[in-house]
């Protein structure tokens, strides 16, 4: 049986599904038993020294979001009125809500064509006496350009918050994305490759902001120190907020961190399948797949596809639907947004950022999807540009 688009009616794929892949309701389970279930209970202490071991990371805070850790990273860096951030506008709002937050005003660069990455080339014209800050977004969990970056950043004295939220587990010349910036965030959002419902973390890579790091992370007390037994009673000493997630996140997110190498050796094979399976496509000029440089290796966070252009990349989508088949388009550009706009910019402005945010699409990739599932996604594509 077929729908009027001509697609056969067989179970529907969605854009995403969580799942639980290892001990995740044990450990939850463990930890409504434990008794404890606010923040930084035992789960957490457990996630937090995984990732700072596995990714040889100074200091590891678990958050409730990775906007929560953009929003900490804010704070250690000072930013207040009168100060720019650059960042991408092809991003998510909270890596812009983070500083804007603290009244700072983000500086928008345009990205890259091949990666959509911001394009390292644009920044430095982009640096004035109020920058206090570059913050790269690694798309797909594809790497920026971080020795340039990471150059500019030490030539005018900037600071770097790397927003790894779709880069945990990528490399950039065989160095982990999240560990070059003195501050990094990720994302376990239930749509990233771990997850945890919720959640994030920040990692703390410079040795100067530890302490004002568990200072923040716990509601701008002194109270880690305390623990610790270097002061007799704990109180307010500094800005802070709640930022710790309860221990049922940690509890699931730990599991999760357990077979971080099954998750991903599935979500690579499946990516690969697209892949190869779409390649005769963009040979013949229908679309264009995504593009990891030699020099990076991605974590398979998104497959997505470039179409000619905005009609087509909605009548993709729509045709997809039809079929059964989540599909999505990602970021609207922060600078045309209406919020943009309320800053000072507007449309025009960043043209490849505008261009490529109209012929994306995202395809499913989920740790249960399945290889012939990918290739049911490939054969309506094809037969949409076939039609």
């Amino acid at each position: 049986m077929t729908n009027p688009w001509g697609c056969v009616d067989l179970e529907s794929i969605p854009f995403n599904k969580p799942s639980a892949v290892g001990n995740e309701k044990q450990y939850v389970a463990e930890a409504i038993a434990n008794g404890h279930l606010g923040g930084d209970g035992p789960f957490a202490g457990r996630c937090q020294q995984l990732l700072q071991q596995r990714y040889s990371i100074p200091k590891v805070l678990l958050t409730h979001s990775c906007t929560a850790a953009l929003e900490m990273a804010a704070l250690l860096c000072e930013v207040g009125p009168g100060d720019e951030v650059i960042m991408p506008s092809f991003t998510f709002v909270s890596t812009a809500n983070a500083f804007v937050l603290r009244g700072t005003q983000p500086r928008f660069v345009d990205i890259r064509p091949d990666t959509l990455n911001i394009d390292e080339k644009l920044i430095e014209e982009a640096v004035n006496e109020h920058t206090k800050a570059i913050v790269p977004v690694h798309y797909a969990g594809v790497g920026c350009e971080m020795e340039e970056i990471m150059r500019l950043a030490d030539k005018y004295d900037l600071y770097v918050v790397e927003d790894a939220a779709q880069a945990l587990g990528a490399e950039y010349r065989g160095r982990p994305l999240g560990t070059f910036g003195q501050l990094s965030c990720f994302s376990f959002h239930e749509t990233k490759n771990l997850i945890s419902g919720e959640g994030g973390a920040l990692a703390v890579n410079w040795a100067e902001f530890v302490d004002r790091a568990d200072i923040i992370h716990q509601k701008g007390t002194n109270r880690k120190q305390f623990l610790r037994g270097v002061v007799d009673k704990y109180t307010w000493v500094g800005v802070g907020s709640s930022y710790a997630p309860s221990e049922l996140t940690a509890a699931f997110l730990y599991g999760q961190l357990q077979r971080q190498d099954v998750i991903q050796a599935a979500r690579m094979k499946l990516w690969r399948t697209y892949h190869q399976a779409l390649a005769d496509l963009e040979q013949a000029g229908c679309l264009i797949r995504p593009h990891c440089p030699e020099h990076c290796s991605h974590n398979a966070h998104i497959y997505y596809l470039l179409t000619a252009n905005l009609t087509e990349r909605q009548a993709l989508i729509e045709y997809l639907a039809q079929c059964g088949i989540g599909a999505a388009f990602h970021y609207i550009p922060l600078h045309s947004s209406p919020m943009g706009q309320r800053l000072g910019y507007r449309r025009g402005q960043l043209p490849v950022t505008e261009e490529m945010s109209e012929r994306l699409v995202r395809l499913p990739l989920y740790y249960e999807l399945t290889e012939a599932e990918v290739l049911r996604v490939v054969e309506a594509v094809h037969e949409f540009y076939q039609n």
